[in-house]
């Protein structure tokens, strides 16, 4: 009887060295490659898209233009050009989006901005929103 499990084991992992794909766990009720009551069942694991977040830049009447450019080139890497455009979207429209993140880097963001901005004695405002136009896609 231990010679069989010996055997059995010495298979399994020789087909492991040799790059096959591990079993994800052992299960007695199944009906694939049976040893002696068990069973070596593969799944593939179920992956979804995480959720995006916007990264928006809201307006005020105080923190100069010049400081939003800043936040976007240093925060969100913008060029120039990408910077101006987004501020001149914040200042005309009240909100401009910095970027579409996952949920943990957008956090991460909003907080880096809001606090460089008290830091600065600048009233300006970063705030994450759900990415709609992303739902449903894959």
């Amino acid at each position: 009887m231990q010679t069989i499990k010996a055997q059995n084991m010495n298979k399994f992992f020789n087909s492991m060295s040799q790059g096959e794909n591990l079993p994800a766990r052992l299960d007695s009720d199944s009906s694939a490659d049976t040893t002696e009551g068990q069973t070596l069942t593969h799944y593939k694991p179920k992956l979804k898209k995480p959720s995006m977040y916007k990264v928006l830049l809201l307006n005020d009447d105080y923190t100069p233009m010049d400081f939003v450019i800043l936040i976007l080139k240093r925060f969100f890497r913008k060029s120039e050009e990408e910077a101006a455009k987004i501020m001149l979207q914040v200042h005309q429209q009240g909100a401009g989006i910095a970027g579409v993140y996952t949920h943990e880097i957008a956090e991460t963001k909003v907080y880096t901005v809001n606090e460089f901005s008290k830091a600065n004695k600048h009233p300006l405002k970063c705030v994450m929103d759900e990415d709609s136009s992303q739902n449903g896609e894959e």
